[in-house]
């Protein structure tokens, strides 16, 4: 039986207490007890909250990027894009601790000019994918800026989504995220000339 590296430990016992209890609660103390080493050991590998929460963070965007990249992707491009907007939406256990941890990673980005670089670039990437995606299922009409600004909108109104969903309850549940994505997607791809449909969605 391998040995998992202990940094690997001590990010997913960050990833469960800023999922569970919020950012105020990450400690040097308390990832120690969770991940049942040493105080010293998470400092050796986190000196600061900052850096505690730019792991977790990291590990989210290496998770979604992972799974992204296993997505069985075909020819239609409107499943296709449906798929990958619905990676980033709270719709299983998994995907709820990574949103959770996101939200409290973009709190901390507002008052530290270190974590809002690394925020900055991450959502410079997911905007340039998803520009991408919508440049694949048009029909050449949008010139690069209007694609890009639509991938912007995309991206916000998901990211909105998901900060709704993970914060009120019960307001927002699969079913209503999974139709703001089909609706969506409806309002930003033209109607014709886009091969698939709402009717091919995958499953959430």
């Amino acid at each position: 039986m391998s040995i998992r590296p202990t940094k690997d430990v001590l990010t997913d016992a960050l990833l469960d207490i800023t999922a569970r209890h919020g950012l105020e609660r990450v400690s040097v103390r308390q990832v120690a007890a969770a991940a049942g080493v040493a105080i010293g050991t998470v400092q050796h590998y986190f000196p600061t909250k900052d850096a505690m929460l730019d792991a977790a963070f990291g590990e989210v965007v290496r998770r979604i990027r992972a799974r992204v990249s296993n997505l069985a992707l075909g020819p239609d491009v409107r499943r296709n894009l449906t798929t990958v907007l619905r990676e980033l939406l709270p719709l299983d256990e998994e995907r709820t601790t990574e949103v959770r941890v996101q939200v409290a990673f973009a709190a901390r980005a507002a008052t530290s000019p270190s974590l809002a670089a690394v925020q900055a670039g991450i959502l410079a990437e997911v905007s340039e994918s998803i520009a991408e995606a919508l440049a694949l299922a048009g029909r050449g009409d949008d010139t690069p800026e209007e694609l890009r600004r639509k991938a912007r909108i995309a991206l916000a109104a998901v990211d909105g989504l998901a900060l709704h969903a993970v914060s009120s309850g019960s307001w927002l549940d699969a079913a209503a995220l999974t139709d703001a994505v089909d609706q969506l997607i409806d309002a930003l791809l033209p109607t014709r000339g886009v091969s698939g449909s709402r009717a091919t969605s995958p499953a959430p």
